[in-house]
C-alpha cells in the first residue's frame, strides 16, 4: 500500500511541514522505522530524539517546531497514529454468509453482510445485526441479541438472554453471562442461588481475552458505552461499569459494585462487594479497595489510601529495619535517663 502525506493528512486533519507529495508504504515504531514508513513522536522523550529516527515522516503535536524532518502536525498525535495504523492494516475481509458447518437454532435472525463461521453454535431465537463477524467455535445461547458491526473472536461464549450492542469487540476465550457466584449457607452445605438476570454490553465496548462477566442475580450486569477491558478481567453479578471506563489486566470486581464514568482501575486491582467507585477515580495497581472511592480521587495500596500518602509510605518501608534499630537505641537511652 502506498499513500502520499497529503492523503494521510486529509484523513487525520493534519498540517504537513515539508513535501506533501512524499509517499509512505507503512507504519512503524520510532526506532524501527525506515524511510518508507511514517511513525509517531507524541511524547517529549521522542520529540527530543526526533532527528534520530529514519522514518520518512513523523506524526507530532500541532505546536511542535524545530526539526528538518517531514512532519504531520495534529491535535492528538496518538489518535491520529491509531487511525493511520488502521488505514495500513485494515480488518481482514471475510465472505458474508452462514457456514454450512455452523449449528443454528430455530428462529435465527441474521443481519445483512454478517459472517457466521464454521463450528459456530447458535441457540434458538437469536438475533444478529448487520456486518457482524463471528469467528469459529463461538457459542451463543438462546434469546441473545447482538448488534451491528460486532466482532466475536474464536471461543467466545455468550449465554442465554444477554444483550450486546453495536460496534462491540469481544476477544477470544471470554465468557459473557456465566452464573454469578451466589450460594446460601445451609449448615455445613451451600445452596445455589439461581442467577436469573442478564449481562448487557452497550455500544463501542471492547472486551479483552479471557474475561468472565457474570449475569446478574436479578436485573442486569451492565457494561456501559465505550468501556474497555484488558485481558483476564472478572466482573461479578450486578456490577455496573460506567461509560468510557478502563479496566486493566486481572482486575477483579465483586458483586453489586458500581463503577462511575471515566474511571481507571489499574492491573490486579480488586474491589470488595457493594461499593461505589466515583467518576474519574483512579485505582492503582494491585490495590485492594475495601470502601467506596469518591469521584476524582486517586488511591493505591491494600487497603486503599490516597496515592500521595501511599508514595510516602513506600519510601519508608525499606527503611523500617533501620528505623527500628534507631528506636531501640532511643528506648535504651530513655530507660537510662529514667533510672537516674
Amino acid at each position: 500500500m502506498e499513500m502520499t502525506l497529503t492523503q494521510i493528512a486529509n484523513r487525520v486533519d493534519g498540517e504537513i511541514i515539508g513535501d506533501g507529495k512524499t509517499t509512505v508504504h507503512g507504519v512503524s515504531a520510532f526506532d524501527q522505522a525506515t524511510p518508507n514508513d511514517i511513525t509517531l513522536a507524541g511524547l517529549p522523550k521522542y520529540l527530543k530524539r526526533i532527528d534520530e529516527t529514519n522514518a520518512g515522516a513523523i506524526i507530532v503535536p500541532d505546536d511542535f517546531e524545530g526539526s528538518s524532518k517531514i512532519l504531520v502536525r495534529v491535535k492528538n498525535p496518538q489518535v491520529a497514529f491509531a487511525k493511520i495504523i488502521a488505514i495500513f492494516h485494515p480488518r481482514p475481509k471475510t465472505a458474508p454468509g452462514i457456514s454450512a458447518n455452523a449449528d443454528i437454532g430455530e428462529k435465527f435472525i441474521c443481519g445483512k453482510k454478517s459472517t457466521i463461521s464454521p463450528f459456530v453454535a447458535i441457540g434458538h431465537n437469536v438475533t444478529v445485526g448487520d456486518r457482524t463477524l463471528i469467528f469459529p467455535n463461538v457459542v451463543i445461547g438462546d434469546h441473545v441479541v447482538i448488534g451491528d458491526n460486532v466482532i466475536l473472536y474464536p471461543n467466545v461464549t455468550i449465554l442465554e438472554r444477554c444483550r450486546i450492542g453495536n460496534r462491540v469487540i469481544i476477544h477470544s476465550g471470554t465468557v459473557i453471562g456465566s452464573d454469578g457466584f451466589g450460594f446460601a449457607p445451609d449448615g455445613e452445605n451451600y445452596v445455589k442461588i439461581p442467577q436469573t438476570g442478564i449481562v448487557q454490553i452497550d455500544d463501542d465496548v471492547e472486551i479483552g481475552a479471557g474475561n468472565t462477566i457474570d449475569r446478574a442475580t436479578f436485573g442486569k450486569t451492565w457494561i456501559q458505552k465505550g468501556v474497555k477491558t484488558d485481558n483476564q478481567v472478572h466482573l461479578a453479578h450486578n456490577v455496573t461499569v460506567g461509560e468510557n471506563s478502563i479496566l486493566v489486566a486481572q482486575v477483579g470486581i465483586s458483586g453489586s459494585v458500581s463503577v462511575g464514568e471515566h474511571a481507571v482501575l489499574a492491573g490486579q486491582a480488586g474491589v470488595a462487594g457493594h461499593l461505589e467507585i466515583g467518576d474519574h477515580a483512579i485505582i492503582g495497581p494491585q490495590a485492594g479497595i475495601a470502601k467506596s472511592v469518591p469521584s476524582g480521587e486517586v488511591v493505591s495500596g491494600s487497603p486503599e489510601i490516597p496515592h500521595r500518602l501511599w508514595l510516602k509510605v513506600q519510601r519508608i518501608i525499606p527503611r523500617l529495619p533501620e528505623l527500628k534499630k534507631k528506636l531501640g537505641e532511643i528506648e535504651k537511652r530513655l530507660i537510662k535517663i529514667e533510672e537516674k
